[in-house]
């Protein structure tokens, strides 16, 4: 039917797309207008009104940089000589031109960027000030040398920093706009507290406390001074003394925790509160604070249990410092220090658990390691003899922890340490063999329960499409926007939520930002008068409100008469029509089309990913107990049969890929049985293969009903049955007896139609296989004893093909079938000195040939015809011989000659009556 509008209506459909078009249009060009506005006023107000003159061509170098260079140099030089006076030219002068020269020349140093201050010249003031900074050093150094040249040299060096930062300090802050003295001072300031420890003949601990304390003085200068550059020399500072301190104090908490506790758990104090008070380093130094913590704590722990304790002491304090995540959500402490402690706990556990996991991998990969004999009643040692038996600890308790968090990765980490403790028991408390076997087995059990059923252990968690509630951060955070005392202080607004402007129009926090929102689309039923190219004219709803009081849209300040807005100069950018109330995006009669939403990739279930994982801990466990269980008959045959068991049941009450593994595996299991029970019965390799044949004849048999799992369930069975063929191999007469009787099994499988093609085709190729394995057997030669049971059902089949499709093509329906006897039995007669089977090759390619020509066939005609004539040359070939050596040696160049003449002479007849051949071969089937 049709469903084309009719000419006015769509006339009206068109026009109302070319008006929201062009509204869109209006409103992007005067967001651009005003972006172009905003960016580019200050570029416009710097410009000079005079005519601009050429650009001289650039140098290589700006005046500014030539004169940093020149200074640097030059107040390196002076500092050079003043140096080399102070060392080598000393002790010509006498001790009052020494003293005179360096109260001279500092003073001097010292107050000349006073006056070059004054005169606008920072940079020279600068490098003076820097000589002078330098001077006052040599000073220092020259006093010690002349009047206390009996002090000791650390303690002196200490006071002397101390005098020096101070000075420095003191320097810098009367003449701020130098930017050197300040982090001079800071520099000199690292010193006094360790030079004086050592001085004072302290030891590690000692100086590792004043390194603290200073590291400590440095982060307060880093928090309440302004200048970047002392921030930034302040930092560096507290990194490298508070490194140092707390690496000492790590090395402490080995050799001797009570001295190292303190210090720790200060430097974790002063971390923490750099952290509480710079947020952009809240993460680092609160991971940094967390591991002191559990350095100075499980240090004290280890002393005072025995060895195999130490570590999970150090994990317990791991598990308390992550609890933090969560308590600290009610106390409000900063998102960044909680994510640094929780990061340095976890990573603490996880350090525990790297520890803990030799005796997992003892008992899981230890019994593939085999080396004693099958069945030798002999069991081989434990790879772990003397490992601590609190690993098994870790596990629990990490495992605990984990079960204890609604998460679902928590679960998934929980199931795999409870296997991992499992898996791990019989290696560190040394248990017997029985009991280990049946451990296995029942970790098996277990873990393949839970993939077959895990609800019990997805309660509690959130599922992919619930809403999630708000976490105490986000309830923090809306406490904070919400709470009227609490507003935060970066922008300041005006009345009726209008950011407050200034004299130009802009923002206390920057230009105003245009409204998001886009020009209202007209609607079917408030369309707007339009002209006569469509656009809408703009009515008195489209114009703002006029004065100063009246807000524009969406809160804007209104336009004054001359389109300026009401604090200043600069206009925001034209509005659009308004919008329909209560019109959200994307509504009718909007003008902004909602966003395209993003795929987002759909979440796992909670009991599908705690299946999987416990499914690979299953199939681990299932593995190691078969591995284990070789060593006595009897637990080969127990373990073989519950594994069998456990996987029939998962692949019965499973889904999706685990019930086709599950049933794939046993299958295998089934398999391993029969294998033990011909083992334990004594019989020879062709008759356990023979015996193999029970597993594809029931998998073709569960095929049938199982549908879900028909394909890998069949296809696992037929490898057994390759296995079969190889344990026959070794006996011809077996081999045919497995290879009929796996024919018999695909040819009951093709009974089903959506096998019958396959199964088909392979019944038919087994059989065939089993006919010339039990000729070979009995010694036949003969190549058509092998040849001729393919050629005639092939020659059958393609009649067949042939009758249903006469359009096909010959090769394809009787070229194989005939190749396959034809060509053998032509091999064959050329190396037979008997005449019997030339003669009856010929005949049959004669009788092959002529029936290609009666009925047009391409393929009979030409291989009839080639077997036909070599078969005949074969035969005629002594004849030829005999009657060529006969023959004068002239004849035969002269028969070739004639020959050459014949045909140069008829060539084009030739070419014709080829063309002709071909063009009829062509036309052939």
């Amino acid at each position: 039917m049709d469903n084309s509008l009719p000419p006015a209506d769509e006339l009206v459909l068109v026009d109302r797309e070319l008006a929201q078009l062009e509204a869109r249009r209006t409103q992007l060009l005067a967001r651009r207008a005003w972006l172009v506005q905003v960016l580019y006023r200050p570029a416009r107000a710097a410009t000079p009104r005079w005519p601009v003159t050429p650009a001289a061509p650039a140098a290589d170098s700006t005046p500014r940089s030539a004169q940093n260079v020149l200074l640097t140099l030059g107040g390196t030089l002076l500092t050079i000589a003043a140096v080399a006076f102070t060392l080598v030219s000393w002790g010509s002068m006498g001790i009052g031109g020494r003293a005179a020269v360096l109260c001279a020349v500092t003073g001097a140093a010292l107050s000349a960027p006073v006056v070059l201050l004054r005169r606008g010249l920072v940079s020279t003031g600068e490098s003076v000030a820097v000589l002078g900074l330098v001077l006052t050093v040599l000073d220092a150094y020259a006093l010690h040398r002349v009047a206390l040249s009996d002090t000791d040299g650390l303690g002196y060096a200490a006071v002397a920093s101390a005098v020096l930062a101070g000075a420095w300090a003191a320097y810098g802050s009367a003449l701020p706009r130098l930017r050197v003295p300040l982090p001079a001072g800071v520099v000199a300031a690292q010193l006094p507290l360790p030079l004086g420890v050592l001085a004072a003949g302290g030891g590690a601990t000692a100086f590792a406390w004043a390194a603290l304390v200073t590291a400590a003085a440095d982060g307060a200068v880093v928090l309440w001074t302004r200048p970047l550059p002392v921030r930034i020399t302040a930092g560096a500072g507290a990194a490298l003394l508070g490194g140092w301190a707390l690496l000492t104090g790590g090395w402490l908490s080995f050799s001797s925790p009570w001295s190292g506790a303190p210090l720790l758990l200060a430097g974790a104090a002063v971390c923490l509160y750099a952290a509480w008070r710079t947020p952009g380093w809240a993460v680092a130094a609160s991971v940094v604070a967390g591991l002191a913590v559990v350095a100075a704590v499980g240090g004290l722990l280890r002393s005072a249990v025995p060895g195999d304790w130490a570590v999970p002491g150090y994990v317990l304090c791991g598990l308390a410092l992550a609890s933090v995540w969560r308590a600290g959500a009610g106390a409000r402490l900063p998102r960044g220090v909680r994510t640094g402690l929780t990061g340095a706990g976890a990573a603490t556990v996880a350090l525990g658990l790297l520890w803990a996991l030799p005796p997992v991998l003892g008992g899981a990969l230890g019994p593939l390691a085999r080396t004693t004999e099958v069945w030798s009643g002999e069991h081989t040692g434990p790879a772990l003899v003397a490992y601590p038996a609190t690993a098994a600890l870790v596990l629990a308790v990490v495992a605990a922890a984990l079960a204890s968090v609604p998460r679902l990765w928590a679960r998934c980490g929980a199931l795999a340490l409870v296997w991992a403790l499992l898996t791990a028991l019989p290696v560190t408390p040394g248990l017997p063999y029985a009991a280990t076997l049946a451990l296995q087995l029942l970790t098996t059990a277990a873990t393949l329960w839970i993939a077959v059923r895990p609800a019990p252990l997805t309660r509690g968690l959130p599922r992919p499409g619930a809403t999630p509630t708000a976490s105490p951060d986000a309830r923090t955070t809306a406490d904070r926007t919400t709470d009227p005392t609490n507003r935060p202080a970066t922008a300041a607004t005006g009345p009726s939520g209008a950011p407050a402007t200034g004299p130009s129009g802009v923002s206390a926090t920057g230009p105003a930002e245009p409204p998001a929102s886009g020009p209202s689309a007209p609607g079917p039923t408030d369309r707007p008068a339009s002209g006569p190219a469509g656009t809408p004219v703009a009515g008195p709803a489209a114009s703002p409100a006029s004065g100063p009081s009246a807000p524009g849209p969406a809160g804007w300040p209104a336009s004054g008469p001359a389109g300026q807005s009401a604090g200043g100069s600069v206009p925001p950018p034209p509005s659009a029509p308004p919008r329909v109330p209560g019109a959200g995006f994307g509504a009718p009669g909007t003008g902004w089309m909602p966003p395209r939403p993003r795929p987002q990739a759909s979440a796992a279930e909670p009991g599908t990913v705690l299946g999987w994982v416990a499914y690979a801990g299953g199939l681990v466990s299932a593995a190691g107990a078969l591995a284990l269980a070789l060593d006595v008959r009897g637990a080969t045959f127990l373990a073989l049969g519950a594994v069998l068991g456990l996987l029939t049941g998962v692949a019965v009450l499973g889904t999706g890929a685990r019930r086709a593994v599950s049933a794939c595996g046993a299958v295998l299991a089934a398999a391993g049985l029969v294998f033990a029970g011909a083992a334990a019965a004594g019989l020879e390799a062709h008759w356990t293969g023979l015996a193999l044949l029970l597993v594809p004849a029931a998998t073709a048999a569960v095929g049938a009903t199982a549908r879900p799992v028909a394909l890998p369930v069949e296809i696992t069975g037929a490898a057994v049955g390759l296995s079969a063929l190889g344990l026959a191999a070794s006996r011809p007469a077996f081999l045919a007896l497995v290879l009929a009787l796996g024919g018999v099994i695909a040819a009951a499988t093709a009974v089903r139609p959506e096998r019958r093609r396959f199964a088909s085709w392979t019944a038919a190729g087994l059989f065939l296989l089993a006919a010339w394995v039990r000729l070979g057997a009995w010694g036949v030669t003969t190549p058509e004893a092998y040849t001729l049971p393919v050629t005639v059902p092939a020659l059958v089949v393609g009649f067949l093909r042939r009758r249903r499709d006469p359009e096909a093509s010959s090769w394809t329906a009787y070229g194989p079938g005939l190749a396959v006897t034809l060509l053998p039995s032509l091999g064959a007669a050329w190396t037979d000195p008997e005449w019997v089977r030339p003669l009856v090759l010929g005949v049959a390619a004669l009788v092959v040939t002529l029936l290609g020509a009666r009925f047009r066939l391409q393929a009979l005609l030409l291989l009839g015809g080639t077997v036909l004539a070599l078969d005949g040359l074969h035969e005629l070939a002594p004849y030829v011989v005999q009657v060529v050596g006969a023959l004068p040696r002239w004849l035969p160049p002269a028969l070739a000659g004639l020959l050459l003449l014949a045909v140069g002479a008829t060539y084009e007849q030739r070419l014709r009556d080829a063309r002709r051949l071909r063009e009829r071969l062509a036309r052939m089937r």
